[in-house]
């Protein structure tokens, strides 16, 4: 009888047991429990990591990435500024937009400028990490490659907007809770690095590398095509070079090297691509249906660089892009606003449609958002946001070819960049532009067959040809790019060749218009993100000079020149 009992007992307890496993198991998978670690497929975490490379929309947190910060820092390099000079008073004490048409730096607690910074750290930050190492786990080499690629260009953008006042070494250490700042030197090591990783990986063809299957979490990139992802590699790989023009250390062959290898055709071009659909990250960011560039209008300097205007560069020349790079005035020209001075002494008249083809004084989307009517260039909802192009990298080659002495070479790799724009322009950008405006080849032709755009012998090229080809070439997608090439020329740097600035007619705001806080001195970096930083790194913000010993921030930060751009 006690037998019997005991294993009646027994049985109940097995049941029970069996019951309660059954029972968690099912509670389990209803309701995940959020602390848990889980994995996840690294074709489900790929989209998002490009996403925030332009500005990610999400509960937590929308607009992390580079647009963000480019509407402000194109204000600095004179892409666009506010419309008006009474939409946002200048202000030393508030983050007012209108401050950095003066080249003014953050002020307060604003997370102005702090998108690609919380892009890097936050939307990307760890879930880059897990997805390389998940995928590695997977043999999946080519999401493993994508995942370096992703971090290399992290590293070096990064370091270039907001020089030592970077997170290196600690930068992923989840036991800490204030990091010390690392030299920019370091963070273009670990670019490189990170380069000749992804390089490696995306070269494997063994495990679990599969096209289609790269092409389920690359589809709004490069389509699942690792040889276009090697390419972007290389292209990295040029910036980082290239940008060190002022240092002993510079090597024209490295760059050379390395922007051969980078795109050669617009087909390669690095691009974001947006569904376009109701939800706002679907959607590029410069669109109307984001809303985000209704208060600033193109500049009167790149309006007189494609209208013949420009003293010195091209002048003369009607460039034919002008009608997909900047908007019309109702008495059909083309010109823009001073940028620290807004509409004054434009008459109505030549006051230009805001970016989206509405009126000057018009700020909000037009109400045909869904379509962009008449919504050009990268300002339609649709619109591929480029990254980096094969037009960028012969203009990176023409001008390493142009200081290491090879003038025919440098006019070669110029005149390829000008086409190249050219083509894709015509083939990616003619939404919107009337058909009379139309890019033809026979316009194209007579645009490189001018002496003021194309020298006719390789001597009569200079850094000025080069540099302003370049700017126009990358207008509002390159804003961080052109920022980076303005800096190393220091604004106003002198093109020995012509013995006049290397950026023609490119001017600062003059005093009484430079921002009070810079001591006369011009802008040369972003300061990290104030939710963050400003919060909890106060030491290292101190060591960089960003914080005094007091803990008061220092005024003219945002003015101390960068280790790229020094000697």
């Amino acid at each position: 009888m006690k037998n019997k009992f005991l294993k009646y007992f027994l049985s109940l307890g097995v049941i029970s047991v069996l019951a309660v496993t059954s029972c968690q198991k099912k509670l389990d998978d209803s309701y995940a429990n959020p602390n848990a670690p889980t994995q996840v497929e690294p074709e489900t975490l790929l989209p998002s990591l490009i996403g925030s490379i332009i500005g990610s929309s999400a509960a937590s947190g929308s607009a992390y990435g580079i647009a963000g910060d480019a509407l402000l820092i194109g204000r600095y390099i004179q892409y666009w500024g506010s419309f008006s000079t009474t939409n946002s008073p200048i202000s030393t004490t508030s983050a007012n937009q209108s401050n950095y048409d003066n080249m003014g730096g953050t002020v307060g607690a604003s997370d102005n400028l702090g998108s690609f910074w919380a892009a890097f750290y936050f939307g990307q930050g760890a879930n880059l990490n897990r997805m390389v190492q998940w995928a590695a786990g997977e043999q999946k080499w080519d999401y493993v490659g994508a995942g370096r690629a992703l971090r290399a260009w992290g590293w070096l953008g990064l370091a270039n907007e907001y020089a030592d006042a970077i997170i290196v070494k600690e930068a992923f250490d989840a036991s800490r809770q204030q990091f010390d700042y690392d030299p920019q030197s370091l963070a273009y090591d670990s670019c490189r690095k990170a380069c000749y990783d992804a390089i490696a990986n995306l070269s494997r063809t063994d495990g679990a590398v599969s096209p289609a299957n790269f092409a389920i979490g690359d589809a709004y990139f490069y389509g699942g095509d690792v040889n276009k992802w090697k390419k972007f590699v290389y292209g990295i790989l040029a910036r980082s070079y290239a940008y060190i023009s002022n240092k002993s250390t510079y090597s024209a062959d490295s760059v050379i090297k390395y922007a051969s290898l980078a795109m050669t055709s617009n087909a390669d071009n690095a691009t974001c691509k947006f569904a376009a659909g109701g939800l706002s990250g679907s959607n590029n960011y410069f669109g109307p249906f984001r809303g985000n560039v209704g208060t600033i209008r193109q500049s009167n300097y790149i309006a007189n660089l494609l209208t013949g205007l420009n003293s010195t560069a091209f002048n003369g020349v009607t460039d034919p892009r002008a009608p997909y790079l900047i908007q019309p005035n109702p008495n059909g020209t083309y010109k823009g606003i001073t940028v620290w001075n807004g509409a004054s002494g434009l008459a109505t008249n030549d006051q230009p449609n805001n970016f989206w083809g509405s009126s000057f004084a018009t700020t909000a989307s037009p109400a045909n958002q869904s379509t962009g009517t008449f919504c050009r260039y990268i300002f339609r909802n649709e619109a591929e946001f480029p990254i980096m192009t094969a037009s960028e990298m012969q203009l990176v080659l023409a001008e390493a070819y142009l200081r290491k002495g090879d003038a025919a070479s440098a006019l070669k790799a110029y005149t390829n960049a000008i086409s190249l724009n050219f083509d894709m322009l015509l083939n990616n950008y003619s939404t919107a532009v009337p058909t009379a405006n139309l890019i033809t080849p026979a316009a194209k032709a007579a645009y490189l067959a001018n002496t003021a755009v194309v020298p006719a012998s390789a001597s009569g090229l200079t850094l000025t040809h080069i540099m302003l080809q370049k700017y126009i070439a990358l207008y509002a997608w390159g804003v961080q790019e052109t920022f980076t090439d303005m800096r190393r020329y220091h604004y106003t740097d002198i093109d020995p060749a012509t013995s006049k600035q290397v950026y023609a007619d490119f001017t600062p705001p003059p005093p009484g218009n430079l921002f009070s806080n810079n001591n006369g001195k011009y802008v040369y970096r972003c300061r990290p993100r104030y939710n963050s930083e400003f919060l909890y790194d106060i030491p290292s913000l101190q060591v960089v000079g960003a914080l005094d010993g007091a803990g008061s921030q220092v005024p003219d930060y945002h003015t101390k020149e960068c280790w790229f751009s020094l000697k």
